[in-house]
């Protein structure tokens, strides 16, 4: 009988890759060490450290410094809207899921209805109202007489519809992932 050898090898555990890992700060799981490769401005997804550490509520609930656990975290809980903190808790940049992640209605475009998934599409929002992107697009297009005085009012470039923030609701935010404007 041959004893065989059992020699684990790390692997990152969101993309599989062995080579560069690390233990992530937050959890301890085995990640790639490639944050120093991303590209600023690009909003690039490529990078499994980045993209744990920014898009997660493993990430955040260390980032922020909050106590215990972040799947039983109130503070987290209530630092997002409820469709946020779901796609934060189940997006394919977690190790663990958030289990039994509450339910929401989803946001829908004011004007044409279009449902938009807050962490994945473009879009821009004034107050409680929300635009896909190609009913943003018109919106700029037409020359939105009170959405050019929001603009100026607070000195957003209209061409910068990429940046990607986080929703407020005093500000027009724009969000746009696919760098397409």
């Amino acid at each position: 009988m041959k004893k065989q050898n059992s020699v684990r090898i790390r692997r990152c555990g969101l993309c599989g890759k062995t080579k560069n890992i690390i233990q992530a700060e937050c959890c301890g799981n085995w990640i790639c060490d490639d944050e120093h490769k991303y590209v600023l401005f690009s909003y690039a997804r490529t990078s499994c450290s980045r993209n744990h550490r920014r898009f997660t509520l493993c990430g955040y609930h260390y980032t922020e410094e909050h106590k215990g656990s972040w799947k039983d975290c109130q503070k987290c809980r209530n630092s997002f809207q409820t469709e946020m903190y779901v796609w934060y808790g189940t997006n394919e940049y977690n190790f663990e899921k958030l289990e039994n992640p509450p339910p929401y209605e989803p946001t829908k475009c004011s004007t044409c209805g279009t449902v938009i998934h807050l962490g994945e599409d473009g879009y821009s929002m004034l107050g409680e109202q929300f635009w896909c992107e190609t009913c943003s697009r018109k919106k700029m297009q037409e020359g939105s007489q009170s959405l050019k005085s929001v603009l100026l009012r607070f000195s957003v470039d209209p061409l910068l519809l990429h940046l990607p923030c986080v929703p407020c609701k005093n500000f027009i935010v724009f969000k746009n992932f696919s760098g397409k404007i």
